[in-house]
């Protein structure tokens, strides 16, 4: 009853969440959109991902995390949300993951030509140490002694460490990068929603 009572206004009327919410059909939970993987189906009967949510058709929608999208391809739960035979990619999961992957590094690639977006370890620190960097991006594969050094500075920044720095590196134009950051502006709020789509399905941590 409580639940029920802060979704409805003193009239009566139920009241809309501030960020639109769809309902996940692994959970069955009624969660915000910028963290939910939408899928549809295509004319062949195929479920597709739609990772920047702008593919027409009805949605159908996932939770972003590895287990969640396990659970809906291994419980059928595509075919019943969508209320007729599918067919489900056996490398769903890895469709998924490369797509979010591929938005992360052209997000990333706008936001470094745009001058919000930083990289190397000296800049990342100057940057933290001014109060100007909103996100810290380390790699996956950074020295662990060089990572915790930073990240104590920055310990009031969001740290993602989904990306490798091959995957960093791509998106910097460089063969590697360990650290980066994100300043504050437009793209830092849109990439916090998709580094935490990709850390969901690579499992990660952050």
């Amino acid at each position: 009853m409580q639940r029920m009572s802060r979704r409805l206004s003193r009239g009566g009327k139920k009241i809309r969440p501030a960020v639109p919410e769809r309902r996940c059909i692994a959970t069955r939970e009624s969660l915000p959109k910028p963290g939910l993987l939408r899928f549809t189906i295509d004319p062949e009967g195929a479920v597709t991902p739609d990772i920047a949510k702008n593919l027409p058709g009805r949605g159908i929608w996932v939770r972003a995390d590895r287990g969640s999208l396990e659970t809906a391809i291994r419980g059928n739960l595509f075919a019943r949300a969508a209320c007729k035979a599918v067919r489900v990619p056996e490398d769903l999961v890895e469709i998924v993951e490369a797509g979010l992957l591929n938005r992360v590094s052209g997000l990333l690639s706008l936001a470094r030509k745009s001058g919000q977006a930083l990289a190397g370890f000296d800049k990342a620190a100057g940057e933290i140490a001014a109060g100007r960097a909103v996100l810290l991006l380390q790699a996956s594969d950074a020295s662990p002694r060089q990572a915790d050094k930073l990240r104590r500075r920055a310990n009031a920044v969001k740290c993602f460490t989904c990306l490798t720095g091959n995957e960093l590196g791509m998106a910097f134009g460089r063969r590697i990068v360990i650290h980066a950051v994100l300043l504050n502006g437009g793209f830092a709020k849109l990439l916090s929603c998709e580094l935490r789509r990709l850390a969901g399905i690579r499992s990660s941590q952050d």
